[in-house]
């Protein structure tokens, strides 16, 4: 990329700007140093459309430093931390964690639909940041591929809230805007009624879809015909997702009451990235899931409560639990030996699973 012009600048006497990580409508996204603390981070450069009188735009930038406020609150490993909000040239700039990697729309395009066991594992990780948000009276609002970060260590984030706080009762800007993206939005939100936590759970069923099937269910010529779409229509048919497809059409109904719950949500996700079937079953739709981490009752869980991380998706499918019968079968074998008669009975068939999830998290980028 050339250089953008304000490459170098100080902003608040404190973050030099870089380079440019992405370019968009609503502005850049800076690749900066802290000065004060000596590392980099990504700076969010807010600019109002074209168009906007100077009342419109400082109701923009009021809203945005708003959200970013909320958003910051928000503190969870699968979650792109803001470090801070300051004021530049009378608009707000958003100081972020920097996230070295891809953007799941920017894999998507060059790769094509994901594997479900793949989509599963990204969709249990975005599901578990916006249980997160969702915890501290955060909506996202804009749950969609731009906004899921793929990390180059592994991990799986979730950025640019296009936030509201839970009790705010509009899904609408005050000019009459849809918030959100419309191919993504959840028909209440289309429909101007009250959004809450099913909404962003609409929203990640309409990511999974586009993540197997290469398109989204209700993208339209038109942003009115795209909310029609989304309000009146049903998605076309799953092709490609195989076991996945029942969490994707639970999460895709259109009366958020009756949508898949996010702790049943997690836990299907969770068993199909480990390459089980994710059926329902233990752990129905309502169960809440233990304090302290989203591991389903009966699942490992570490120490501190947080599940153990599901199997490489690039090993075999299976050795988890080939690996599992054979620990079993050979502790039955060491107790008839010893000629005792105790039996052990395990649901533990992990067989070591570990993906690397927890690291410390050190870097992101943002979508515009």
């Amino acid at each position: 990329m050339s250089e953008v012009p304000g490459t170098g600048r100080v902003i608040a006497d404190r973050y030099r700007l870089l380079d440019a990580l992405g370019e968009g409508g609503a502005g850049i996204v800076w690749r900066a140093r802290d000065e004060v603390l000596g590392r980099e981070v990504a700076v969010k450069e807010v600019r109002a459309a074209a168009g906007l009188t100077g009342a419109e735009a400082e109701r923009l930038h009021s809203r945005l430093e708003r959200e970013a406020r909320s958003a910051a609150r928000v503190s969870h490993r699968n979650v792109v931390a803001v470090h801070d909000v300051v004021t530049q040239d009378s608009r707000p700039w958003i100081v972020m964690e920097l996230v070295r990697g891809l953007t799941l729309s920017d894999v998507l395009d060059a790769d094509g639909p994901l594997s479900p066991r793949r989509a599963a594992r990204i969709g249990a990780e975005v599901l578990a940041a916006l249980r997160g948000a969702h915890g501290a009276g955060v909506l996202h609002r804009d749950v969609k591929p731009g906004n899921v970060l793929l990390g180059n260590d592994g991990r799986v984030m979730l950025t640019d809230f296009g936030v509201t706080t839970a009790e705010e009762s509009s899904a609408l800007t005050s000019a009459g805007e849809p918030i959100g993206s419309p191919e993504y939005l959840a028909p209440e939100c289309a429909l101007g009624r009250t959004p809450g936590p099913e909404s962003d759970l609409w929203s990640l069923g309409v990511l999974l879809y586009a993540a197997t099937e290469g398109r989204s269910p209700f993208r339209r010529d038109t942003p009115p015909d795209t909310l029609r779409a989304v309000t009146d229509e049903e998605p076309p048919p799953l092709r490609r997702a195989d076991a996945l497809a029942p969490v994707v059409e639970e999460l895709l109904r259109k009366d958020p009451a009756t949508r898949l719950t996010a702790p049943e949500a997690e836990r299907r996700l969770r068993i199909l990235a480990a390459g089980g079937t994710g059926s329902p079953g233990a752990g129905a739709a309502g169960t809440a899931l233990p304090a302290g981490g989203p591991a389903a009752a009966g699942e490992p869980a570490t120490a501190d409560g947080a599940p153990v991380p599901p199997a490489d998706p690039s090993a075999p499918e299976g050795s988890s639990t080939r690996t599992g019968v054979l620990v079993a079968l050979a502790a039955v074998v060491a107790l008839l030996v010893a000629g005792g008669l105790v039996w052990a009975l395990s649901g533990d068939d992990s067989g070591g699973r570990n993906d690397g999830r927890g690291a410390t998290s050190v870097s992101a980028t943002s979508s515009l």
